[in-house]
């Protein structure tokens, strides 16, 4: 297993708090790849308006629920399983498949690693080139998959690259993975986010192929990372089966799934959001190429990798400039094949990413 080195995460604002004086409120997190709208209006408004459904059970079929994520995914309520958060999903897909060997590709969140070896496996990871900026080479990684192999963990579009795969190389890894009996796992917690989902989500293929599985959550792109809210998509039922009786019932609260029920359908928050982030990924970006002291990795997501060409400049160095006003950015030294010349952020409002660039730019 790799060493992972302690770090600020998004959600760390107390620490922050604690270690620079800053009272947490008056930090900006770019750090968190949260929605910078914030939660939808009009689910705010429809919260207030059914506060009372927390005194009754939910479903415990989430039924409902489950037809409003049908619908906004286009695939049908019978594919999918919602959870107390991906990372719930996560935990007992390891706990049910139990891999012994798994294959994730990097450098990426660390949690799968966790749980894989949680549940008693190994995992190798195959690095994205950054010569090739971090772009997959699909041949390359099909020729790597063999029988020893019993998971593959893809983040797609991947943290902290931002670099996605379209689902038309999907397709190809998918048919290799059939072949050596490889379950694949699809992280697409940022997809929304991209320009064209379509071209890159995976949930079309779930009709397809039994041997995928992928999650999504409401933390990010709904801005609602506090209601702990996560779902599955798969084609697999006997798998649906083993998570529905594994999981304890009952693991989404009334208020969460009343949310949910109402921000899969709330296309003008939806819109709005697209709209926001392709704005601003377009407007950062041009803004980073145009200093030669940094490398920018061109961005899927809602945030941006950014490489550190200047002399005597690192990654800490810049988290501390930035966080003494109040911004956090994160410092991807953390993540495997990445050392201090790496930092992350998400897009935020023009105002406050012209606060950040201009930040930056002191030291860069």
């Amino acid at each position: 297993m790799l060493k992972h080195i302690d770090h600020f995460h998004g959600s760390d604002l107390e620490k922050i708090e604690a270690e620079y004086g800053i009272k947490k409120e008056e930090i900006t997190s770019f750090s968190a790849n949260v929605n910078p709208l914030g939660i939808s209006p009009k689910m705010r408004r429809a919260l207030i308006d059914r506060i009372d459904c927390i005194t009754s059970y939910p479903d415990r079929e989430y039924t409902a629920l489950r037809r409003c994520i049908a619908d906004y995914t286009k695939t049908v309520p019978e594919h999918i399983v919602v959870g107390n958060g991906s990372t719930e999903l996560i935990s007992l897909i390891m706990q049910l498949e139990r891999p012994k060997k798994a294959m994730i590709i990097g450098p990426t969140y660390s949690e799968y690693e966790r749980e894989i070896s949680l549940a008693g496996g190994l995992s190798l990871y195959y690095p994205l080139p950054e010569p090739k900026n971090f772009v997959l080479d699909t041949k390359d990684l099909c020729a790597h998959l063999n029988e020893t192999l019993d998971l593959l963990v893809i983040c797609n579009p991947n943290n902290p690259t931002s670099t996605a795969i379209p689902t038309t190389s999907m397709r190809q890894i998918l048919d290799v993975c059939k072949q050596y009996h490889i379950c694949v796992l699809i992280d697409e917690t940022y997809v929304e986010f991209a320009e064209d989902v379509q071209a890159i989500s995976s949930i079309s293929l779930t009709h397809y192929y039994n041997n995928l599985v992928i999650l999504r959550g409401i933390s990010k792109f709904f801005a609602s990372p506090g209601l702990r809210l996560g779902y599955a998509v798969t084609g697999n039922q006997d798998l649906l089966g083993r998570i529905n009786t594994l999981k304890n019932p009952w693991t989404i609260n009334s208020l969460a799934a009343v949310a949910g029920e109402l921000m899969f359908s709330d296309t003008e928050y939806i819109t709005a959001t697209r709209q926001l982030i392709s704005q601003e990924r377009a407007h950062c970006m041009e803004e980073l190429r145009s200093l030669s002291t940094v490398k920018a990795y061109d961005p899927t997501a809602n945030f941006v990798l950014v490489r550190i060409l200047k002399e005597g400049v690192d990654a800490q160095m810049l988290f501390e400039h930035a966080i003494r006003r109040g911004l956090m950015i994160r410092n991807c030294s953390t993540f495997p094949f990445l050392g201090n010349g790496f930092i992350r952020f998400c897009f935020m409002s023009p105002e406050k990413n012209r606060e950040l660039l201009d930040c930056l730019k002191e030291l860069l």
